[in-house]
């Protein structure tokens, strides 16, 4: 099983989360192939207090799929140009370079999945302005033909959710019975590819007190409950819209599998309250699962070597546990995005 490992952002803790999980034992069965600037990475070493030589391949090189973890040096990142705990066009560039390459060696086959440390979007808007998330990057990347969607896993719940990197007063105009639907559906998919016989499902309302039988508001009852209602017609379990006060509750007392939130912190803030060193955001939809730690760059603690890199693994053994299951990655065709654009688009299946 190969992994392409992209660096995240070389201003946080990503350098040194990268350092510390290519020093775990624990997770050495099966290769990866690390992409990023050496000397971001030989800094990450430096502050977790390891030592690393990985073999270094060239692109082309990696048609041969080589069965050892090998580093990928993409040269885009020079330290000295980056201090740390702060967001910049440098590290953002390579952040962006980094990923879009990960994604390419996917695509093409010469990987299984793709794992990355965090991101800072500010710092990847600097070097890249049409930057949004890591959805629509994604999409233009690979050429998708639809949009994945996130999904933040802890071992009692998952919590996937209908809108994501958008403003709040946005929301509401932007759900419809079919979003809502397809979020509900697309859950129900990638939990059973990931293990689960019949997923169980929550969909959390939008309003205080689901509306209060449209006293607060009539989006419960005109599009969420509409959707529920039809992925229950099609023998779903699913149960909503149950007030966001109560619906996590509810999923950690075992009623839940999933919960389906309708706003990025709807979920988030329930999330990391319940594991935050143990959160896996897992980016779902595509021909290959795409992993990381729930957790940003931590600015805060960059260089200090304080990185706690269990949410890290966790995403590894997720990201592994999806690809062996044979759910998410063979769940359709890899395609070659039609613009030829990125610095790997010559790659070909080999």
């Amino acid at each position: 099983m190969r992994i392409a490992f992209a660096l995240g952002d070389a201003a946080g803790v990503s350098p040194e989360l990268a350092a510390k999980i290519l020093a775990d034992r624990a997770i050495e069965a099966g290769e990866m192939v690390v992409i990023g600037d050496a000397r971001v990475l030989e800094r990450g070493c430096a502050h977790a207090g390891v030592e690393l030589k990985l073999p270094r391949v060239t692109v082309d090189e990696l048609r041969d799929r080589p069965d050892r973890t090998v580093l990928l040096d993409m040269a885009n990142c020079d330290p000295d140009d980056v201090p740390l705990g702060v967001a910049s066009e440098p590290s953002g560039r390579g952040s962006v370079q980094n990923f879009r390459m990960a994604l390419e060696i996917a695509n093409a086959g010469i990987a299984d999945m793709v794992f990355f440390t965090p991101f800072n979007k500010h710092a990847m808007r600097l070097a890249q302005p049409d930057y949004v998330d890591e959805i629509g990057f994604i999409d233009r990347t690979i050429g998708a033909a639809a949009s994945g969607r996130e999904f933040n896993v802890l071992d009692e719940v998952w919590n996937a959710r209908v809108t994501s990197h958008i403003p709040l007063r946005d929301v509401a105009e932007t759900l419809s019975v079919d979003r809502i639907y397809d979020s509900i559906k697309l859950t129900f998919q990638v939990m059973k590819n990931a293990g689960f016989d019949r997923p169980r499902i929550g969909v959390a309302a939008l309003n205080p007190h689901a509306g209060d039988g449209g006293n607060f508001g009539a989006e419960d009852d005109e599009i969420i409950a509409p959707a529920v209602a039809r992925a229950q017609g099609e023998q779903m379990p699913v149960t909503g819209p149950v007030p966001s006060d109560t619906v996590f509750l509810r999923a950690v007392k075992g009623e839940f599998d999933a919960v389906l939130t309708m706003f990025h912190d709807q979920g988030q803030i329930a999330m990391k309250l319940l594991g935050f060193d143990r959160g896996v955001t897992l980016i779902a939809g595509y021909p290959f699962p795409i992993v990381t730690p729930a957790h940003g760059t931590a600015y805060d603690i960059a260089g200090l070597g304080k990185a706690n890199a269990g949410a890290a693994i966790k995403a590894v053994e997720l990201g592994r546990e999806l690809v062996a299951k044979k759910g998410l990655a063979n769940s359709g065709p890899r395609v070659v995005h039609p613009s030829g654009r990125g610095v790997s688009s010559h790659l070909t299946r080999p």
